[in-house]
């Protein structure tokens, strides 16, 4: 690999998408600090003059303007989760096969580098392409860089299909579940402990919260086809003043999962009606997506890159995306399985596999 000063990095888009990935990763952006991918991003696209580039904080965006009939909208996040002993990147190899590992690889650095040299490379494609690249991703929704982009340029979210590149082994996945956070909180009464019973302990009260999740049986639904797992679990539990004080309050912190024929409003409902009599709050809350793949650009996209469609079981923003008329799927090198572990490591035959796959699907 050429030298890399990832204190000052230098994008090279003429050379492989894997080494571009390395690149990528070997230049620290977790969430809140993507200032300087993104600057490196912007300067290595300085000399793709078929390119209109925007930037809003540290999300790019970049497309063409050719005044082709379809735009399609192609989009990847640059920021990571905490990095843990996984950075630089190196390559190893297991069973035959070669890696790339470090943070990122996998969410989903390997999904930009491809898209980055595609939009430098691909002067003449067979459609308009907004290209975007958007920072605060592994965050909260209220973070997200497409949120803000949504709000200061709705425009530029026009298309007639998306792509995110989020890992999906270079197959297609469509849609997504939803997501919901809540805190489920009981309440009692402080006392000391030796004394307990003048109070009332509010972490006892947890006890039947926890006896519902262990108990839930999550649905395995279809939908258009494609069958979506839910997923109802706790994530958390806090709680507690004292080693001699009996608890007057406790929290369990609880993920739903839910398939995308519920809406935001009815996994809510859902969540709310397990747990009557608690201070049930909803602390975050995102739209699933419908698998969007009866789109006519949707079906070419299919049977250009192979292979049969599955479910996203995890949110991403292909729900952002849905929710504004524009069907999407999710297409990345990366084995979901690998996001966020602390050995992330992408094979580089998925990076080059999906390179091609969309390079011929956007010049047939």
């Amino acid at each position: 690999m050429p030298d890399f000063d990832p204190a000052h990095p230098v994008l090279d888009l003429s050379l492989s998408s894997t080494v571009l990935t390395q690149q990528l990763c070997d230049i620290p952006s977790v969430s809140g600090d993507e200032g300087v991918i993104a600057d490196a991003i912007v300067a290595a696209l300085a000399d793709a003059h078929h390119l209109e580039i925007v930037r809003d904080g540290d999300t790019i965006v970049a497309r063409t303007n050719l005044g082709r009939d379809q735009r399609v909208v192609i989009a990847g996040h640059i920021d990571t989760v905490p990095i843990n002993g996984n950075v630089p990147t190196r390559y190893e190899t297991l069973d035959g096969e070669e890696y790339l590992w470090g943070r990122g690889t996998v969410d989903m650095k390997a999904g930009v580098a491809v898209q980055l040299k595609l939009a430098a490379e691909l002067t003449e494609p067979n459609v308009d392409i907004t290209w975007m690249w958007y920072d605060h991703e592994e965050v909260s929704n209220e973070l997200n860089g497409l949120t803000r982009l949504a709000r200061n340029r709705p425009d530029l979210f026009a298309g007639d299909f998306a792509i995110l590149g989020e890992p999906s082994n270079s197959s297609v996945e469509g849609g997504c579940n939803g997501n919901l956070r809540a805190e489920i909180r009981a309440y009692g009464l402080r006392a000391h402990s030796a004394r307990s019973w003048v109070g009332d302990n509010a972490i006892h009260k947890a006890a039947p919260v926890l006896d519902t999740l262990a108990a839930y049986e999550p649905r395995q639904v279809e939908v258009d086809g494609l069958v979506y797992r839910e997923g109802l679990n706790a994530v958390g539990i806090t709680g507690g003043v004292a080693g001699n004080v009996i608890p007057d309050e406790v929290m369990v912190h609880v993920n739903y999962r839910f398939a995308p024929n519920r809406s935001g409003a009815e996994a809510e409902a859902h969540v709310r009606e397990l747990f009557p009599g608690y201070d049930v709050r909803i602390v975050d809350l995102a739209e699933g997506a419908r698998p969007g793949l009866d789109a006519p650009l949707a079906q070419r996209f299919l049977e250009a890159v192979g292979g049969e469609a599955k479910p996203k079981y995890g949110w991403t923003d292909v729900a952002r995306f849905s929710a504004m008329g524009v069907p999407a799927v999710n297409f990345g090198p990366g084995d979901p399985l690998k996001a966020h572990a602390d050995d992330e490591r992408v094979l580089v035959s998925q990076i080059e596999s999906c390179e091609r796959a969309l390079r011929a699907w956007l010049t047939a």
